[in-house]
């Protein structure tokens, strides 16, 4: 597998090794020992798998506390996956990192603990799966506003299909907490 960085700082971008010929193709999605070579270090432990039409924007989400890194692909059709630094005492905090995934392409993005994670659909439909570190936490969920122009992603769509929370997400500007001023 080729592994690049991206310029976010632990936020990578996997092309597994794919084994075709005219009957198909092999891929390993994910192996502990190579993975974890790399500084994808689990453990996993849930699976999730989601089917999306056509302009449909899920995110930006994370959990906060018990974050969730997550190793991230598409199955079949293709996505727009975005990245954002939550990490308010990060250097990139508010940064993003955009990349396709697809089935065609076959790549995956691994977003850390810290980030949080959006995609739009770009096919017909998507199947996107992935990898969480953390259980998933209803007591921790977090969103930011998917259109937030402090954070000034370049979505491929600009009127997406949100769900009610996620059209009502705050600002990232919420996340920073006012300093206390001196009296």
């Amino acid at each position: 597998m080729n592994v690049e960085a991206t310029p976010l700082p632990g936020v990578l971008l996997v092309t597994p090794r794919v084994f075709g010929d005219a009957r198909g193709f092999f891929l390993e999605t994910f192996s502990a020992e190579r993975y974890a070579e790399v500084g994808i270090v689990g453990p996993f432990v849930q699976d999730n798998w989601s089917r999306s039409l056509k302009h449909t924007l899920r995110g930006l989400h994370f959990q906060q506390p018990n974050a969730q890194g997550k190793l991230v692909g598409v199955l079949r059709g293709a996505v727009y996956d975005v990245a954002v630094d939550v990490r308010t005492d990060s250097p990139t905090f508010g940064k993003w990192y955009g990349v396709e995934l697809s089935d065609g392409n076959k790549q995956q993005l691994w977003v850390p603990p810290g980030f949080a994670h959006g995609f739009c659909v770009l096919s017909d439909e998507a199947d996107f799966v992935y990898k969480c570190t953390a259980l998933y936490a209803p007591h921790s969920e977090r969103s930011v506003l998917w259109n937030d122009p402090n954070i000034g992603i370049e979505w491929p769509v600009k009127t997406p299909l949100l769900s009610a929370k996620d059209a009502a997400a705050p600002p990232l500007a919420a996340l920073v907490e006012p300093r206390a001023r001196p009296t």
